[in-house]
């Protein structure tokens, strides 16, 4: 049962279509050089467990046993993945699927600025 619900549960948090946009975009894993350690992960219990952690806020040590990959191994890959720029080009794809299907409505958009003052004077 365990199995079943890890398996509920990536697929909420990636789904299928997500995955499609995602996997091409992961650079291809190479194994650590120091050698030894467990055969290599599935990417998408991989990708879900990283997700999770960046949704829920849950710290790093404290990924649930049922994704299938460790607190470092999960840890390793977002670092990797961010070294490589995967984030902001998973955002772009998003937007990029999105928009080809016609459901980003482009009429209205929020913008987030931060209000910093200027230190002596300065423009």
């Amino acid at each position: 049962m365990m199995l079943s619900v890890a398996g509920d549960l990536s697929s909420r948090l990636v789904p299928d279509g997500l995955w499609v946009l995602v996997e091409p975009l992961l650079p291809e894993f190479t194994p650590r050089r120091q050698g030894g350690g467990t055969a290599p992960v599935d990417e998408r219990q991989a990708f879900a467990a990283v997700v999770y952690v960046l949704t829920s806020g849950c710290a790093w040590r404290m990924l649930p046993d049922t994704f299938g990959v460790s607190p470092a191994t999960a840890h390793r890959r977002f670092t990797a993945w961010t070294k490589a720029g995967v984030w902001r080009r998973l955002h772009r794809a998003v937007l990029d699927e999105l928009g080809a299907r016609g459901e980003i409505d482009w009429t209205s958009a929020i913008v987030d600025a931060a209000n910093v003052r200027a230190k002596k004077g300065a423009r």
